[in-house]
C-alpha cells in the first residue's frame, strides 16, 4: 500500500498530462504558462512535469522532442528559484546531454540552460561544465539571433555569479568565448558581447596567449558603420555601439601594439566618421596607456594628428585631434621614469616645437593658428609640458611682436601669447623662482602696455584680456606695473561711444583686478574717480554739453565696476551716496547713480560682511533722502522733486531690494526692527539725518509724496527671507489694504497692493494667513461694486491672485474665477484681460524667487490646465463686444506657456489663436504672433492644415500701424517657410509680391525682417533649399 501511495503521488495527474499534450502535440502556446503557474502554486513539482513529458522527450521525431524541451524550459524560466540543488544537478546533466541532439532541439535546450544559469542553488563546478559543453557542442554563429543572444546571456549570468569558477578555466574560457563571438553581426548581440569582453579584461580573467585573437574578434568592427533601420523597435543607436566598442579597445594596454597601428590607419583615411572615432578612441586609450605602449608609435601618431589639424576642413576633426594630442602629452607626463630611461616627453615636445615653431613667425599665414593650437593643446596637459613649450615659444612671440608693426599682426601674436598665459593659470608653483613667467615679466608688461596704447580697438581688447590674465598670476605684477595698469584702465574706461567694447572690457578687467589688488586700486584709481565725480557735478550744475554728462555716467560705471572687494566698497559706496545727496540735477542722472548703487549691491551679495555694510549704509541714506523729499517745504530743490518721480522710485526700489535679498536672517531682523516702525510710527531715529519739519506718516493722512514712499517699504519687506518675523504685521497688513484702495494716488495704491501680496505669499498656512485673505477679499468685493475705487480694488485682486497662484493656494482658483468674470465688465474687461499677462509672467520687484517668494515649479502649466477650458468656454458664451477680452487673456496665457505643454493642446486652441489675429487690439495681435512663431517651427504638421488662413492674416498684419506687430508678422512669414514645401508652393508668387511692400517700410528693423522673409520665400522649392 505504501509503495502504491508513493507511486500515485509521483504520477502526473490527468490535467497536467492534458496540458503537456496540448502544448507538444496540439502546438498551443498557452499551456506552458498554465503549467508554470501550477508549479509556482505547488499543484505540481518540476519532477512531475518532467515525467509528464517523458514520452515527448524520448520521441524519435526531433520536432516533438524540441516542443517537449521547450515546455520544460519555459517552466524553468519562471520557476528556477524553486529548484533544489539535487534537481538542478539532474536537469543540467539532462540539458548538457541534449546539446548533442538535433539542431531543431538546440534553441529550447539553450533556453533551459539560461533558466538554470539563474539558479541560486547551482552547485559549484556546474557553471564550468555548462560552458564547456556549449563551447564544445554548439556552433553558436550558425544559430538564429535570438539563440545567440541566449548564449551571451548564459555567459553573462555565470560571469556575474560564478566569477571565481570561470577564472579557474584560465585562458580556455577566453578562447571559448572568442569562438562564440567570432563572426557576430547583429547589433543587439554585439552590445552584450562587447560588455562581456570588457568584463573579461576589467575583472582580470586570464587572456593567456589569446590577446591578439580577442583584439581581432572585437576590432574587426572598428570603426562602427551602422545605421539603425527606420522605426527600429530596439532603439539601438550607432553611438551606443561606438561607445561600447571603445570601452573594450581602450580597456587594456595589452591591445596597444595592435590597436595603435589601426588607429593611425583610420585617422589617415578619407572617411570623416572613421577619423573622429579613431581620434576619440586614442584619447580614451591614453588614460590607461603608459610610455612603454606609446613609444614606438609616437612619431606616426604626431604626424597624423598634425596633418589633420593643419589640413582638415572639419572643426570636429580639429577639436578631436587637439584633444588626442593633449591626452598623449598628459600620458607621457604622468608616466614614472626610471633613472636610466629615455624621457619621451621632452623628445615628443621637441618634435612638436620643431614642426610648429616656424609657423608662429608668419602671423598672416593660415598655419599660424593651427600651429598655436597644437602647441597650446600639448602645453595644457601638464606643468612640465607647459614650462617646456612656453620657455621655447614665448621668447619667439615676444620678438615677433616687436618685429611686426601692423596692428592686426600684433593682435594675432598677442592672442597667441594670451593663450599660453592662460595655460599657466592651471598650475601652481610653491617656489616663486620656479614660476616660468617670472623671466618674461618685464617684456610681457611692456608688450601689454604697448597694446593698450595702440590706436587699434581690437588690439586694445586683446591687451586688456592679457592684462587680466597677467594680473591673475601671483606676484607677477610689481607695484609700478600695477600703477601703470590702473592708469591705462582709467583712461580706457572713459573712451568714446565708438569704442564701447574696449570700455566694457576695461571695466570688467578693473573689477577682476580690483579683487586681487584692492590696495593698488584704492590708492590710484578711487581718488581719480572721486575727482572726476566732483568735476562731473560742476559740469552738470552748469548744464554743460552732453559729452561731459556722458563722462560723468562712465565715472559712475567705473566706481561700481571696481567695487569687488570689501575694502574698496567702503570707499566707493560713501562716494556714490555723497554724490547722490549733493546732486541738483535731473531724473536720468539720479537714476544713473541708483543703477551704480544697485551694481555695487549685486557685487556685495557674494560676501556677507560687504552685504551687511552696504545695507546698513545705503538703505538708511536712501530712505532719509526720500523722506526728506516727501516733506512739505517752502523751497523745493530739484533733487527733492526728482526723488518722488516714479522712475527714480523704481530705481531706488531695485537698490533696496538687491541690498536686502542676501541678508542673513539675524541681520535682516535687526533691519526690519527699524524700517517697519519708520513707516507705521514715523520713528526716524535710525536715519542718518533725521531732523524733519514734520512727522513721517505715509499711512495716516500723509501727503501724496509720503504715500509714494510705500514703494520703498515694499522693496525692503518683500525681499526679506521667509523666516524673518515682521513686527506689527497685523497693523501693517491692514494699513496696506486700506492704502491699496485709496483713489487719490494710483502709484502708491499699486505699491501697497504689491507689498500686501508679497507678504501674503510668504506667510505660512494657518489662521493668520486666512484672516489676511478674508480682509483682502472683503475689501475687493466692496471695491468692485460701483464706486470711486473700482480700479484700485481690481489691482488688489490681481496681485493677491498672483501671490496665491504662485504658491498653489486653494483660494487662488476662486480669485481667478472672479477675475475671469470681470472679462465681461465694460469698464474693467480690458484690464482684466491684461491681468492674465501679469499672472503668467515673472516680476522684477516682488514675488520673485530671488526675493524668497514661494514660487512653485510649473505654476504656469497648472494655471493653464485649471483655467484655459473656462476661458474658451467663456469666449464662446460671450457677446461680440467682449470676445476680444477673452481672446487677449487666452493669448497672454498661451504666449507665456512652455511650448512642450502647449503643443498637445494646439489642435483645439489654434482656431482661437487665428481668430485673435483678427482682433483690432495691437497687444492681442503681438501676443498671438509671438505665440504662433515658435509653433510654426515646432508643430509644422498641425500648422500646415491652416496655411491659407495663416498666410492671409500674416500678410495683412505686415501692414499694421504698429511697428512691433509688423516685425512679428514678418518673422512669422519667415517661420512659415519651415512648413512642408509642397504645402507652401501654391502661395509663393502671392507672398513674394506682397512682401515687396514692407521692403520700402520707413523703419529699418521692418525692412530687415522683410528682406529675410522674402529671401526665404524666393528660395522655397529650389534645389538644395
Amino acid at each position: 500500500m505504501a509503495a502504491a501511495a508513493a507511486l500515485e503521488a509521483v504520477a502526473p495527474t490527468g490535467a497536467l498530462w492534458g496540458l503537456v499534450q496540448d502544448f507538444v502535440m496540439g502546438q498551443q502556446e498557452g499551456p506552458a504558462d498554465q503549467v508554470a503557474a501550477d508549479v509556482k502554486s505547488g499543484s505540481y513539482t518540476v519532477l512531475q512535469v518532467v515525467e509528464a513529458l517523458g514520452s515527448s522527450l524520448e520521441n524519435p521525431e526531433p520536432r516533438t522532442r524540441a516542443r517537449g524541451i521547450q515546455l520544460l524550459s519555459q517552466v524553468l524560466l519562471q520557476c528556477h528559484s524553486l529548484l533544489l540543488e539535487k534537481e538542478v544537478v539532474h536537469l543540467i546533466l539532462f540539458y548538457e546531454n541534449r546539446l548533442k541532439d538535433h539542431h531543431f532541439v538546440i534553441p529550447s535546450v539553450l533556453q533551459g540552460l539560461r533558466a538554470l544559469s539563474l539558479c541560486v542553488a547551482l552547485p559549484p563546478g556546474l557553471a564550468v561544465s555548462v560552458l564547456k559543453a556549449i563551447f564544445q557542442e554548439v556552433h553558436v554563429q550558425s544559430l538564429p539571433q535570438v539563440d545567440r543572444h541566449t548564449v551571451y546571456s548564459i555567459i553573462t549570468n555565470f560571469m556575474r555569479t560564478r566569477e571565481e569558477e570561470l577564472k579557474g578555466l584560465g585562458a580556455d574560457f577566453t578562447f571559448g568565448f572568442i569562438q562564440v563571438m567570432d563572426g557576430e553581426k547583429d547589433p543587439r548581440n554585439l552590445l552584450v558581447a562587447f560588455r562581456i569582453v570588457h568584463d573579461l579584461i576589467s575583472r582580470d580573467y586570464s587572456l593567456g596567449p589569446f590577446v591578439e585573437e580577442l583584439f581581432e574578434v572585437t576590432s574587426c568592427y572598428f570603426p562602427i558603420d551602422f545605421t539603425p533601420p527606420p522605426n527600429d523597435p530596439h532603439g539601438i543607436q550607432r553611438e551606443d555601439l561606438i561607445l561600447s566598442l571603445r570601452a573594450v579597445l581602450a580597456s587594456t594596454p595589452r591591445f596597444a601594439e595592435f590597436l595603435l597601428p589601426l588607429l593611425i590607419e583610420k585617422v589617415d583615411s578619407e572617411i570623416l566618421s572613421a577619423k573622429l572615432d579613431s581620434l576619440q578612441t586614442l584619447n580614451a586609450c591614453c588614460a590607461v596607456y603608459g610610455q612603454k605602449e606609446l613609444k614606438d608609435f609616437l612619431p606616426s601618431l604626431w604626424a597624423s594628428i598634425r596633418r589633420e589639424v593643419f589640413q582638415t576642413a572639419s572643426e570636429r576633426v580639429e577639436a578631436d585631434g587637439l584633444a588626442a594630442l593633449h591626452s598623449l602629452t598628459a600620458c607621457l607626463s604622468r608616466s614614472v621614469l626610471r633613472a636610466d630611461a629615455e624621457d619621451l616627453l621632452d623628445s615628443f615636445l621637441s618634435n612638436i616645437l620643431q614642426d610648429c615653431r616656424h609657423h608662429l613667425c608668419e602671423p598672416d599665414m593660415k598655419l599660424v593658428w593651427p600651429s598655436a593650437k597644437l602647441l597650446q593643446a600639448a602645453a595644457g596637459a601638464s606643468a612640465r609640458a607647459c614650462d617646456h613649450i612656453t620657455s621655447n615659444v614665448l621668447p619667439l612671440l615676444l620678438e615677433q611682436f616687436h618685429k611686426h608693426s601692423q596692428s592686426n599682426q600684433r593682435r594675432t601674436i598677442l592672442e597667441m601669447i594670451l593663450g599660453f598665459l592662460k595655460l599657466h593659470q592651471k598650475w601652481s608653483y610653491e617656489d616663486k623662482d620656479e614660476r616660468p613667467l617670472n623671466g618674461f615679466k618685464d617684456q610681457l608688461c611692456s608688450l601689454v602696455f604697448m597694446a593698450l596704447t595702440d590706436p587699434s580697438a581690437q588690439l586694445q581688447l586683446v591687451g586688456i584680456r592679457t592684462l587680466t590674465v597677467l594680473g591673475a598670476q601671483p606676484d607677477l605684477l610689481s607695484s609700478g606695473d600695477l600703477e601703470l595698469a590702473v592708469g591705462h584702465l582709467y583712461r580706457l574706461s572713459f573712451l568714446e561711444e565708438d569704442s564701447q567694447s574696449c570700455r566694457v572690457a576695461a571695466l570688467e578687467a578693473s573689477g577682476a583686478l580690483a579683487t586681487l589688488y584692492p590696495v593698488a586700486f584704492s590708492s590710484h584709481l578711487v581718488p581719480k574717480l572721486a575727482e572726476e565725480l566732483g568735476r562731473g557735478e560742476l559740469d552738470l550744475a552748469r548744464g554743460d554739453e552732453p559729452a561731459k554728462c556722458s563722462r560723468h555716467l562712465r565715472c559712475l560705471q567705473a566706481l561700481s565696476a571696481i567695487s569687488t572687494h570689501p575694502s574698496i566698497v567702503k570707499e566707493t559706496l560713501p562716494l556714490l551716496l555723497q554724490h547722490l545727496c549733493q546732486m541738483n540735477k535731473g531724473t536720468s542722472e539720479v537714476i544713473a547713480v541708483c543703477q551704480s548703487l544697485q551694481q555695487v549691491a549685486e557685487k556685495c551679495q557674494q560676501d556677507l560682511e560687504s552685504c551687511w555694510y552696504f545695507h546698513q549704509t545705503a538703505v538708511p541714506c536712501l530712505l532719509a533722502l526720500a523722506v526728506q523729499a516727501s516733506m512739505p517745504e517752502k523751497e523745493h530743490s530739484v533733487l527733492r522733486k526728482v526723488l518722488l518721480e516714479d522712475e527714480v522710485l523704481a530705481a531706488m526700489v531695485s537698490v533696496i531690494g538687491t541690498a536686502t535679498t542676501h541678508l542673513s536672517p539675524d541681520l535682516a531682523a535687526q533691519s526690519v526692527a527699524h524700517i517697519v516702525p519708520l513707516f507705521l510710527d514715523g520713528n526716524v531715529s535710525f536715519l542718518p539725518e533725521n531732523s524733519f519739519p514734520c512727522r513721517f506718516q505715509p499711512f495716516q493722512d500723509g501727503s501724496s509724496g509720503q504715500r509714494r514712499l510705500v514703494a520703498l517699504l515694499m522693496a525692503f519687506v518683500c525681499s526679506l527671507p521667509r523666516n524673518v518675523e515682521i513686527p506689527q504685521l497685523n497693523q501693517l497688513m491692514w494699513e496696506l489694504v486700506e492704502l491699496s484702495c485709496c483713489p487719490s494716488c494710483p502709484s502708491s495704491s499699486t505699491a501697497a497692493a504689491k507689498c500686501f501680496a508679497g507678504l501674503l505669499n510668504k506667510l505660512p498656512a494657518g489662521q493668520q494667513l486666512d484672516e489676511f485673505l478674508q480682509l483682502a477679499v472683503d475689501k475687493v468685493e466692496a471695491g468692485l461694486s460701483p464706486g470711486p475705487y473700482r480700479s484700485q480694488a481690481f489691482t488688489l485682486l490681481l496681485w493677491v491672485t498672483k501671490a496665491l497662484v504662485l504658491r498653489y493656494h486653494p483660494l487662488s482658483s476662486c480669485l481667478t474665477d472672479r477675475l475671469m468674470g470681470l472679462l465681461g465688465d465694460p469698464e474693467l474687461g480690458p484690464a482684466a484681460a491684461d491681468g492674465f499677462s501679469l499672472l503668467m509672467s515673472d516680476c522684477t520687484d516682488v514675488l520673485t524667487r530671488a526675493g524668497h517668494a514661494e514660487v512653485r515649479i510649473m505654476f504656469r502649466q497648472r494655471f493653464f490646465t485649471d483655467n484655459v477650458p473656462a476661458l474658451v468656454q467663456g469666449f464662446h458664451a460671450a457677446s461680440q463686444d467682449v470676445k476680444p477680452n477673452y481672446l487677449k487673456g487666452l493669448s497672454h496665457v498661451l504666449n507665456r506657456l512652455p511650448k512642450p505643454v502647449l503643443l498637445p493642446e494646439l489642435p483645439t486652441l489654434l482656431s482661437l489663436l487665428l481668430e485673435a489675429l483678427s482682433c483690432s487690439d495691437c497687444v492681442v495681435q503681438l501676443s498671438t504672433l509671438s505665440c504662433l512663431q515658435p509653433l510654426l517651427l515646432e508643430a509644422p504638421q498641425v500648422m500646415s492644415l491652416h496655411v491659407d488662413t495663416l498666410v492671409t492674416k500674416f500678410l495683412n498684419l505686415s501692414s499694421s500701424p504698429s511697428m512691433a506687430v509688423r516685425i512679428a508678422a514678418l518673422q512669422c512669414m519667415h517661420a512659415l517657410t519651415r512648413l512642408p514645401t509642397p504645402v507652401l508652393l501654391p502661395y509663393k508668387p502671392q507672398v513674394i509680391r506682397a512682401l515687396a511692400k514692407p521692403l520700402d517700410d520707413k523703419k529699418r528693423l521692418v525692412r530687415k525682417e522683410a528682406v529675410s522673409a522674402r529671401g526665404e520665400w524666393f528660395l522655397l522649392g529650389s534645389p538644395g533649399s
